[in-house]
């Protein structure tokens, strides 16, 4: 008999997910090793003891990114590989994916300044959607009206100093019904999907949107899957709007929460995460 695999659970939080993929772990039998990305330190030797695969659960993305590189370094796989995470966290690598790989998405435009940043949103028109290039939960997103707002907006990030707020990842601003979709891949399936809906026009459940499950047809289906593999493949979970003209990915994120996801469909979604990160562990 083989000997069963040993998973790095690595986290920031210990949320309701991180339970959820601990207990699936555990009911099937595999070990499981805690992580936490605010303790761990990282060697340019290989560690004696290494579990066998990392789920890299951690919210920063730069935590998360760094910790699978490091990993890689070891020679331990890790779900989402650094690649995915680099491509599906930032918004403009994954634009470029989507693009590069035929698959529709709001119109985009990118500046690397203020004054080219003007132009930016004068290109896409009005309204339009100002995003940070990292980030998730709808934090720093801005709808502007009119050059009034984006003029004051754009001199508001760049006073900020930041290097997030140094670039400008403008997007059209796509009319919608009151929800959108995220459907939730594992490998090469999808496992379930949901609407999410809000009066407000960011529909994240992190933002108090309301959730229900979504019928998985062959169109939305297909889509998610080619957006999956735009970014390298992995555990993701892509969020598409409808509009008058058909569905249309406007992000993949690449270290998803899945609570909402589980209640609103009654589907198991961390089992086949778990039973992804074995055979990920035995390639």
């Amino acid at each position: 008999m083989s000997n069963p695999v040993r998973i790095g659970l690595f986290y920031t939080i210990v949320r309701p997910e991180e339970k959820a993929l601990l207990q699936a772990a555990e009911a099937r039998g595999l070990a499981t090793e805690r992580i936490a990305d605010d303790a761990v330190t990282f060697g340019l030797e290989r560690p004696k003891e290494l579990p066998d695969v990392v789920l890299n659960r951690s919210v920063s993305h730069t935590r998360a990114v760094y910790a699978s590189r490091l990993y890689a370094h070891y020679g331990v796989p890790t779900v989402n590989p650094a690649d995915v995470l680099e491509r599906a966290g930032d918004k403009i690598r994954g634009s470029l994916r989507l693009a590069e790989a035929g698959v529709p998405t709001p119109r985009t435009v990118v500046a690397l300044s203020p004054e080219a940043a003007m132009r930016a949103v004068e290109e896409v028109g009005y309204p339009a959607v100002l995003k940070p290039a990292v980030g998730s939960w709808g934090r720093l997103m801005a709808k502007v009206e009119s050059a009034r707002e984006a003029e004051q907006l754009i001199e508001h990030k760049s006073a900020l100093g930041s290097p997030v707020h140094s670039v400008f990842y403008v997007q059209e601003y796509v009319p919608k019904p009151d929800r959108d979709l995220r459907v939730f891949v594992v490998g090469d399936r999808v496992v379930a999907a949901m609407y999410r809906r809000s009066s407000d026009w960011r529909t994240n459940a992190a933002r108090g949107a309301t959730t229900e499950a979504a019928p998985v047809g062959p169109e939305l289906e297909e889509l998610a899957l080619r957006a999956a593999r735009a970014m390298g493949g992995g555990v993701l979970a892509v969020d598409l709007m409808e509009t008058a003209h058909g569905l249309t990915v406007h992000e993949v994120n690449p270290t998803p929460e899945f609570k909402a996801l589980q209640a609103a469909t009654g589907v198991d979604v961390a089992g086949p995460i778990i039973d992804y990160v074995r055979e990920v562990a035995r390639r």
